[in-house]
């Protein structure tokens, strides 16, 4: 039987349909992995040009801008048009977002993330940076942790003028989906751990959507849908063979935040007073991975919001324009 089920998240465009323990994932991505470790993909997802050209009546501006030219990194810089009227003492909030693509696809032109980002840019009236990091297996976490804190001390040293003229450094949040919500958890902690060397950036949130992480034990809600049709477990396992570091597990603290409890940067972050948010829906089999993570973050004492959802799917509040707006409306809540 032909393979066709939508694998959202990761590509709107890879099929599946019979999915069980003896599926080759390595088929159902369409992607070889060569004998030097490194990935074939055999499909590309469809890609947006920015709009830097503020002639056009787009709502929002788009331009890509190098981060680390030796490491082929960049960002994509969203600017909503209405913007370039603003006095210049008015600067909106800062939002870094870190696209999914269980950390082996995708990137910051990807169409399925830069619409969604330019909607975000709009709709929260938000300067949106986002950034296109190194891909495993290429390269392996931390790879993408130490790209996304790049980028952060990148952002600071800009002399690009949409940032300097139109962000406000004061008011930055972190948000990512899938892949990207580890990205931006992790890159939290390792940003709160030097957060005065990120200054004049002073992180308040992180928003993190469906966010991906894992274990080796499997939870109820991985068994409830191991034959998921958008992450069915042996996708989402070999996603984590090819990303984590060689030798590791998936209890390793990259996927499995709860494995020591916490790292201990989080007492710092409870001093800072960030806030967090965490995203899911019961038709994800990494929601319960969601509301584990709440709870930790609840049991440190930490300002977190749990919005969990019934139905829905892997990917939703990125590919469903209605459940994105639960997460605008989320963000504008906190600018508040």
């Amino acid at each position: 039987m032909s393979l066709h089920v939508v694998f959202s998240a990761f590509s709107l465009y890879l099929l599946l349909f019979v999915v069980n323990s003896s599926m080759d994932p390595y088929k159902a991505l369409h992607i070889i992995l060569n004998p030097d470790g490194t990935l074939t993909r055999l499909e590309i997802p469809p890609q947006s040009p920015p709009s830097p050209d503020p002639t056009l009546s787009t709502p929002v501006l788009s331009k890509d801008l190098t981060i680390n030219q030796s490491n082929h990194t960049w960002a994509r810089i969203y600017l909503p048009h209405k913007a370039l009227d603003n006095p210049p003492h008015f600067k909106l909030p800062l939002i870094v977002f870190y696209h999914g693509g269980g950390f082996l696809f995708y990137s910051a032109a990807s169409t399925y993330f830069h619409n969604f980002c330019v909607n975000l840019a709009n709709q929260t009236q938000s300067v949106v940076v986002s950034v296109d990091y190194r891909l495993a297996p290429e390269h392996r976490l931390p790879a993408a942790y130490e790209d996304s804190v790049e980028a952060l001390h990148w952002i600071k040293r800009s002399k690009d003028l949409w940032l300097t003229r139109h962000a406000d450094y004061s008011r930055c949040y972190l948000m990512g989906e899938s892949a990207g919500g580890n990205i931006a958890y992790n890159a939290g902690l390792r940003a709160a751990a030097e957060v005065d060397k990120i200054k004049p950036l002073k992180i308040q949130g992180l928003v993190l959507i469906q966010p991906f992480f894992g274990g080796t034990k499997r939870t109820p809600s991985e068994l409830r849908h191991a034959d998921d049709s958008t992450i069915p477990l042996p996708i989402t396992d070999l996603m984590w063979n090819l990303s984590l570091p060689i030798g590791v597990d998936r209890d390793y603290e990259y996927s499995n935040p709860t494995v020591t409890a916490g790292a201990k940067v989080l007492d710092q972050i409870k001093l800072l007073g960030w806030r967090f948010a965490v995203f899911g829906c019961d038709g994800d089999p990494l929601l319960d991975r969601g509301k584990e993570l709440v709870k930790l973050l609840e049991d440190k004492g930490m300002h977190v919001v749990g919005q969990f959802y019934g139905g829905g799917r892997h990917g939703i509040f990125v590919g469903d324009p209605s459940m994105s707006e639960k997460v605008f409306d989320l963000v504008k809540s906190f600018y508040s």
